[in-house]
């Protein structure tokens, strides 16, 4: 679980591992302290008196030896972002992935191995660069992938609305492709270049936490508000609503033919 999400406290691991209405938190404290003692985890800040828990290096490397998890090479350990205080969003961002696979996934703890977390979406030629907060990837034929960006309650409104637009940014970025000489053509970058085998753009899901829940009502609010008019599919919550199960807030809707009219094609060779 540390290596997918990189950071949780004992009340998130205990969740993972302990079946309903049982407490593992005892049993997860004990092995922590082992694992601590071996090298192989630590806690380097906490998420108010709650220890925030991450694999060392040593700890990664032994997961990776053993064949437990697919090769993540430049997956950090979240230790850093704990110490410059990212400690509270990286703990929101483990609940929403608990929430989301507890819930929509209905429980199928299998699938945490298919998220990964602080996923870098980049385009060079458009100066474009942002981190997904969690990136799913359903195993299916179709390879499913689902973007999540999460606000803790720290992002002014504007700041917020950037970010949902540059996945729009993202998604609108075309490449040329052709030989010298020829007509040549155009396609999305994503497409080629990150989710090859999805036919549309991965959906977003938007999750506010961090605040009561009225003020996070007001931030769904003013974000749909934001973001209309937007060409991808976006989907919002809160966290206690995603805890839940309760049902998403469609604020954006797909539409690739109208997202290509507003960004400019490449210039072909």
């Amino acid at each position: 679980m540390l290596s997918c999400v990189r950071i949780a406290t004992v009340r998130q691991m205990a969740q993972m591992i302990t079946e309903k209405e049982s407490d593992g938190r005892s049993y997860v404290r004990r092995a922590m302290v082992e694992l601590d003692a071996l090298g192989l985890a630590e806690t380097n800040g906490k998420d108010g008196k709650h220890q925030i828990w991450n694999l060392t290096p040593a700890g990664q490397k032994a997961l990776a030896d053993g064949n437990e998890l697919p090769p993540r090479p430049k997956a950090g350990t979240g230790a850093k972002a704990v110490r410059a205080g990212f400690g509270p969003h990286a703990v929101a961002v483990t609940d929403t992935i608990l929430a989301y696979t507890d819930t929509i996934l209905r429980g199928r703890r299998e699938y945490l191995t298919d998220w990964q977390v602080e996923v870098n979406h980049a385009i060079k030629e458009a100066g474009l660069s942002f981190n997904a907060d969690a990136v799913l990837a359903v195993p299916t034929k179709t390879s499913e992938v689902r973007l999540f960006e999460l606000d803790n309650g720290t992002m002014s409104r504007a700041h917020l609305a950037k970010e949902v637009w540059d996945y729009e940014r993202y998604a609108g970025h075309r490449v040329w492709e052709g030989a010298r000489g020829t007509i040549g053509g155009t396609y999305p970058f994503w497409q080629r270049h990150r989710y090859t085998r999805s036919e549309t753009f991965p959906r977003l899901h938007v999750v506010l936490a961090g605040k009561a829940e009225h003020l996070l009502d007001n931030r769904l609010q003013a974000l749909t508000a934001a973001v209309k008019g937007i060409t991808i599919a976006v989907w919002a919550n809160t966290l206690p609503r995603l805890q839940r199960g309760e049902p998403w807030y469609e604020i954006g809707v797909d539409d690739p033919h109208r997202r290509r009219s507003r960004y400019p094609e490449p210039v072909g060779r």
